[in-house]
């Protein structure tokens, strides 16, 4: 997948067409963790940087909407997981494999961060950890899309000077349904049950537009 520069950081915004994100070429993300077709499933991902953020544009075609009873906008949603909502599983080491972050988006803009270590011993993932970063959605239940943006500060995910032609490790996710019919959709099929496959993931550029 490839990031395009912008010229200066930006609100968030949900408009696709917007100036920001109009012509930016993005993936899809259509299939099943095992590569099976996936009906109504597609998600379109956009994505550009800047020297300070990394942003990602998600639009989701979705069939039901699940949420949370009693969502929280304040603070870390644990479990947001169980619902539906995009991912962004990202890590700047192309050795070390076991060590990305991974952001979480619902619909109703609850949010999650977290630091995940496979290798680390009694505590894989950290959730007390805080990236800075913003999220903003919106549901447009005529056209039965829901469009999330994320502005993810690089100081979160990458120390390395941030600059045209970086690679990092990527994968791109979204659940949608509840306990009886779940859809798990992927950028890069992980053939796994979990998501947590890095092994699987792809790779994100940075590109100069």
């Amino acid at each position: 997948m490839r990031s395009f520069q912008a010229s200066s950081d930006f609100a968030l915004t949900t408009n696709p067409e917007s100036k920001r994100w109009k012509g930016i070429e993005g993936v899809v993300a259509d299939h099943g963790r095992f590569g099976e077709v996936l009906a109504n499933a597609r998600t379109e991902i956009r994505s550009r940087w800047t020297e300070k953020n990394l942003y990602f544009l998600f639009v989701s075609h979705y069939e039901t909407l699940y949420g949370q009873p009693n969502p929280s906008l304040k603070g870390d949603s644990w479990g947001l997981w169980d619902y539906d909502v995009a991912e962004v599983f990202i890590g700047h080491d192309l050795q070390n494999i076991q060590r990305y972050k991974e952001f979480e988006v619902s619909p109703q803009g609850a949010w999650i961060d977290l630091d995940v270590d496979r290798l680390r011993t009694g505590k894989e993932v950290d959730a007390a950890w805080n990236s800075g970063f913003q999220s903003r959605t919106r549901i447009d239940k005529v056209h039965k899309i829901w469009i999330c943006a994320m502005q993810i500060p690089w100081k979160a995910i990458d120390p390395r000077t941030i600059a045209a032609g970086n690679e990092l490790r990527l994968n791109l996710y979204r659940i949608e349904g509840g306990p009886v019919k779940r859809k798990f959709i992927a950028w890069q099929p992980v053939q796994s049950e979990s998501y947590h496959t890095p092994e699987k993931f792809g790779r994100l550029r940075l590109v100069s537009r």
